[in-house]
């Protein structure tokens, strides 16, 4: 019996026109497909459509729209930004932070990420940490050390009461729109890195209770492949998150309690 969340996260990043992402959360709200108990479904959507989504999915049980980013302070003169208070104020309970692309393109440092999950917490919000190391560093075997300390910078202030049931998303970076994978064997072993790094830093009962999902090219081919290895619970897809018959078959692939 597995006695952590398995979870399949849906990223659209930057796309869909507002109907084309209804039309989409319709697709999957009429699937005959449910969470079942300990299963979880997050679509990370754009900003603008959290509230049209949300109404489409509210139904689907088990199904959660989720927040891809969100401010590191929680109000003032930043325009453009969008705060974790206001999120909440829309009932919306999770966002992911501190994936690849936020890292890369704006710049966001281990300590940004810190703040984020920090606002994330006090506005009742469950982050979906991201990391993971580039192509650099893997050739150079340096990935442990290198997502270690990506995990020590922005999570090891938290308390044992607020890492319990957190979620980790382990994302490749070379992995990552690329058609590249990692095999499920690398998957289980840096999932296995990161379930290690919180029992040490907290406890193994922490570490149990974390989900920790793999990001990096998930598509139904290998879902079930990688799904399957004991320390990896799920993933966080991209490209084929967009695709419902795609989707579906990943969220089939979970593990079953």
């Amino acid at each position: 019996m597995n006695i952590r969340k398995q979870i399949a996260a849906a990223n659209w990043k930057m796309n869909l026109s507002l109907q084309e992402s209804k039309n989409l959360a319709s697709a999957i709200s009429q699937q005959d497909i449910d969470a079942g108990a300990g299963h979880a479904v997050l679509v990370a959507v754009p900003f603008p459509y959290l509230i049209p989504v949300q109404e489409i999915l509210r139904s689907k049980s088990g199904y959660h729209v989720c927040a891809q980013n969100l401010a590191s302070v929680n109000n003032g003169a930043y325009t453009g930004e969008v705060s974790a208070s206001m999120l909440q104020s829309m009932s919306i309970s999770y966002a992911l932070i501190g994936h690849s692309e936020r890292r890369e393109y704006y710049h966001e440092t281990n300590e940004i990420l810190a703040e984020k999950i920090n606002r994330a917490l006090e506005n009742g919000i469950n982050p979906v940490f991201c990391c993971g190391e580039p192509l650099s560093v893997r050739e150079e075997g340096r990935q442990n050390e290198y997502v270690e300390k990506q995990l020590t910078d922005s999570l090891s202030h938290l308390s044992k009461d607020q890492m319990k049931g957190f979620i980790i998303a382990y994302e490749p970076i070379w992995a990552i729109g690329t058609g590249k994978t990692a095999s499920s064997e690398q998957a289980q072993d840096m999932h296995l890195t990161i379930r290690n790094w919180i029992t040490k830093q907290y406890d193994a009962d922490i570490a149990a209770s974390v989900s920790i999902l793999y990001g990096g090219s998930v598509k139904s081919s290998n879902a079930a492949d990688i799904f399957g290895k004991p320390d990896v619970d799920g993933g966080l897809v991209g490209g084929a998150s967009l695709i419902p018959d795609e989707f579906k078959a990943i969220i089939s692939s979970l593990k079953k309690g």
